[in-house]
């Protein structure tokens, strides 16, 4: 059989979408093609309908989701929080807020001194999980991180019983990758942020524009900032276009020539032992290919 002989059918959606706010919502991203506004919307249902308004009203006052037979309290409380993060409660969202505001402030690891619990405890599979939903719903937590990348093993993998054993294992591997793969979304968000709340070129204090240079477009880049480059990283990673983002993308449809091409306006004073194609203020076969795709991924929103 051939792979596209298992691309999901009609009624396999349909009975997927017959389902709570928390499947619909990735069912619709993942497999039909929605639009993103139909996809904003089911999931902000997540924290009101279905299997996550249910998880969060079992949380306790006191941050936790109560006592287990067959582990510590502690641990179904990790759990609930990693499922929420799993059906996509979304972390802006009040009851977020308010869910890991208590587990903040409430909860700690009291054999560790009162550890705070979103600083983990000892064992990498418990702590790549803390990470993950730290990250997820707080911030990304770099020191945990780096307790956890220290305890890699020679083979690659993490194992609980380490030191004792240096053979990694799947269990503990997996769980751990998973939370750094988190935390490396959340400070990549942050990072993100960064660049998309100044409009990608234009001081948050005073609305000027920081750099005059940034507006003008070269290649190769090397380490030099311009606006070309940060919505074509934007791009790269997935994000979705925004308003906050309109004046750089028009920046760059200014900079478009009547026979559709774009310049190169710069060079910088690095030097590699290859001349590219073309000198400033010629058609750049580079500067164009990148700023065409940049006005592709942003001509698909409804922000125009």
């Amino acid at each position: 059989m051939l792979l596209s002989d298992y691309a999901p059918r009609a009624p396999e959606i349909r009975w997927l979408l017959d389902s709570n706010p928390a499947m619909r919502w990735q069912v619709m991203r993942d497999l039909t093609g929605k639009g993103s506004e139909g996809i904003a919307a089911e999931r902000a249902r997540v924290a009101k309908e279905g299997w996550g308004a249910r998880l969060l009203a079992r949380q306790s006052l006191a941050g936790n989701w109560g006592r287990s037979k067959e582990g510590p309290g502690w641990l179904v409380t990790l759990y609930s929080l990693v499922v929420l993060k799993d059906l996509g409660l979304e972390a802006a969202s009040g009851a977020a807020r308010r869910t890991i505001g208590r587990v903040d402030r409430k909860l700690v690891f009291k054999p560790l001194k009162n550890r705070p619990f979103l600083q983990g405890e000892t064992e990498p599979c418990i702590n790549g999980r803390i990470l993950g939903v730290g990250a997820y719903f707080k911030g990304p937590n770099d020191e945990l991180a780096e307790r956890l990348l220290g305890e890699q093993l020679e083979d690659g993998g993490w194992n609980c019983e380490a030191p004792k054993s240096r053979r990694s294992l799947f269990h503990t591997t997996i769980c751990v990758l998973e939370g750094l793969l988190a935390y490396e979304r959340a400070g990549r968000k942050r990072a993100e942020e960064y660049l998309i709340g100044r409009g990608m070129f234009r001081s948050p204090r005073t609305g000027d524009i920081i750099d005059k240079r940034w507006l003008r477009f070269s290649f190769p880049t090397f380490w030099h900032y311009d606006v070309l480059r940060g919505l074509d990283y934007l791009r790269d990673a997935g994000v979705e276009p925004e308003r906050r983002v309109r004046e750089a993308v028009e920046v760059v449809m200014a900079r478009r020539r009547q026979n559709g091409r774009w310049p190169l306006n710069r060079l910088h004073p690095e030097r590699i032992p290859l001349k590219m194609e073309t000198d400033v203020g010629v058609a750049s076969r580079w500067n164009t290919r990148r700023a065409l795709r940049v006005l592709r991924w942003h001509g698909g929103s409804a922000l125009w």
